[in-house]
């Protein structure tokens, strides 16, 4: 069978933080889920997880406050303008701008925000 793609796992410091920022995005998350250690939202076949640092910490036998950059979650927007409206809202929401939208040598419109954990989250058109 071979191996696919089937989860990207986020730890996160508050769940709420976490999935509000996430449904600024555009994720169908229930409110329910704000209080719970482990969520999973399934988007085109892969599953996107948030696990609390206590889930993380019993996996992994520990847990350490990660430093820089390490992965990327990029998220297709349906159109320049609805790119640059959706990171006007994050950021007017208090969200880190990391990068401005702009308009790549890639042929891209391009920006980057961080979530509350400090994941650097791209959005292109």
């Amino acid at each position: 069978m071979g191996i696919k793609l089937d989860m990207v796992g986020i730890v996160v410091q508050d769940m709420k933080r976490a999935l509000d920022f996430y449904r600024l995005l555009g994720l169908e998350i229930p409110e329910s889920a704000n209080n719970e250690m482990h969520v999973e939202v399934a988007q085109e076949g892969v599953r996107l997880a948030f696990d609390s640092v206590e889930v993380a910490k019993g996996v992994y036998g520990g847990w350490e406050e990660p430093t820089g950059h390490r992965i990327e979650l990029a998220f297709l927007c349906e159109s320049p303008d609805a790119l640059n409206a959706l990171y006007e809202k994050l950021v007017e929401r208090g969200y880190h701008g990391q990068k401005e939208p702009w308009d790549a040598f890639w042929g891209q419109r391009y920006a980057i925000v961080a979530d509350p954990d400090g994941n650097l989250i791209s959005l292109f058109a």
